[in-house]
């Protein structure tokens, strides 16, 4: 689809269409990036495209934790897979505080899209306290390459930049390795 497609609106609204028919069921994540983390929010990369075209990365909050995320300035495609995630979003002044904006409530099976270039600063919270919710996020961009900042939601913005949850022997998946694995 980012291939194919002829702008950012086609791949927005193509792909909010895809995930939102790939969150029919939630059995087809693999429990390796489906892991939380008891002291708050985590994020695996699920795909990596060699070409840095997009990826696929999984937030996974266990119950009642929160994660801060200053978004990349790519285009995203984000649904929440499991659970009910509060997504809010922050006004982070000059003086490293965070003012509460806008805020939405989303149940599992939703899905948003945004374009690039917002660039703001989001508090995901599992609105769960007794369960662990998913959000998958397909950015623009390998976002691993792509500076963003996160911290606790009592922390600075200026926490150290995300890193992925992933293990050497759980690497993301990539176009070679799913390649090996389809079968004539």
């Amino acid at each position: 689809m980012v291939e194919l497609a002829e702008s950012e609106r086609e791949i927005l609204l193509i792909g909010r269409d895809l995930m939102a028919r790939l969150f029919t069921t939630d059995d087809w994540l693999p429990t390796v990036f489906a892991v939380p983390n008891p002291a708050g929010g985590q994020q695996f990369q699920i795909y990596y495209d060699v070409l840095d075209r997009f990826s696929v990365v999984s937030t996974i909050l266990s119950g009642g934790a929160c994660v801060t995320i200053s978004q990349p300035s790519v285009w995203e495609i984000a649904g929440v897979l499991r659970g009910a995630v509060n997504r809010q979003q922050l006004d982070a002044s000059s003086t490293n505080s965070a003012q509460a904006g806008a805020s939405r409530l989303l149940q599992a099976r939703a899905v948003e899209a945004r374009s690039s270039g917002s660039g703001e600063v989001l508090e995901l919270c599992n609105a769960l306290d007794d369960r662990t919710s998913i959000i998958i996020h397909v950015y623009g961009g390998d976002i691993g390459q792509i500076s963003r900042r996160s911290g606790s939601s009592q922390g600075s913005m200026n926490a150290q930049p995300l890193g992925y949850a992933n293990t050497e022997s759980d690497p993301p998946y990539d176009i070679f390795s799913i390649q090996s694995e389809i079968r004539d």
